[in-house]
């Protein structure tokens, strides 16, 4: 009876039902699958109107009603009734937490974080590769009235990017080209490396010299220095990167700012049981 009971248990905790295959149409529920795109739509956004959101989403109105006052039943969305919008509640946040307490890498990169700040007087920035983008999970912001902000949850094209170029950077050319067919090579300021030849030549530099730079290649006036964070595999798992007007980081000061990124790399790396790997060797 004890075996039994012990089986039934294993039974139970099992993630998913014997015999489905994930991948299959029907496992999906589609008025969910409906809902989330409204709720993705409305974080990307900022702020809508129902109208607005409901063409974004290209859903009808009355269905996206009935989500967002489900959504705001469970406090995962607000509505303010003076401009009549539509945004992100304190309850998608609440949930969204969880995935930041789900692993240990947000806290141990917070005191180095810090020190990255204080040592260099720039925004520093922790952010991750998620779908072929830069998701930033942590900021430490500088004490100057002119700086960098990337808040939480923000994502941003990798090959823009001081973090999303060190992480290319780690990875195999094919890897590299898969980023690249499925989210193009947007051209934001006229420094973006917006030429395949030309991105992977500096991804190359990177290599050779331990940090990324996006040379105002986001936003022009606007310069950052990554490096980064490998885990127990030697897999580039995250990056952290200092950032802030191009006046503040000129030439002179990036080799300089580079060894101070690279160094909390490394112990952010370390913290969390990590092994840095060599990068990727060019062909030939």
């Amino acid at each position: 009876m004890a075996e039994e009971s012990n089986k039934n248990t294993a039974t139970r905790a099992r993630g998913r039902p014997r015999g489905w295959a994930d991948n299959l149409e029907q496992n999906r529920i589609k008025s969910l699958d409906r809902a989330m795109e409204v709720l993705e739509t409305l974080g990307r956004r900022g702020g809508s109107t129902l109208s607005d959101l409901a063409e974004a989403c290209g859903q009808p109105a009355s269905s996206v009603y009935r989500v967002l006052v489900t959504l705001e039943a469970r406090g995962i969305v607000d509505f303010d009734p003076g401009p009549q919008l539509w945004e992100i509640g304190a309850g998608a946040f609440q949930i969204g937490s969880h995935f930041l307490r789900r692993t240990s890498l947000v806290e141990r990169a917070r005191p180095a974080l810090r020190s990255l700040m204080e040592q260099t007087g720039e925004t520093a920035n922790l952010g991750i590769a998620r779908d072929g983008q830069v998701l930033f999970m942590s900021q430490v912001e500088s004490h100057a009235n002119i700086r960098a902000f990337f808040p939480p949850g923000t994502l941003s094209p990798m090959h823009s990017s001081g973090i999303g170029k060190a992480l290319l950077a780690q990875m195999t050319d094919e890897q590299v080209q898969n980023v690249v067919s499925a989210h193009g090579l947007e051209r934001f300021t006229r420094f973006t490396l917006a030429n395949p030849a030309t991105l992977v030549a500096d991804l190359a530099l990177t290599r050779s010299r331990g940090y990324a730079l996006d040379n105002e290649e986001k936003n022009l006036g606007m310069r950052c220095v990554a490096a980064p964070i490998f885990d127990m595999h030697g897999e580039a798992v995250a990056g952290l990167s200092i950032s802030g007007p191009s006046a503040r980081l000129p030439d002179d000061q990036l080799p300089e700012l580079g060894r101070y990124v690279a160094a909390a790399a490394r112990e952010v790396t370390e913290g969390i049981g990590g092994q840095p790997r060599a990068a990727p060797q060019d062909p030939a």
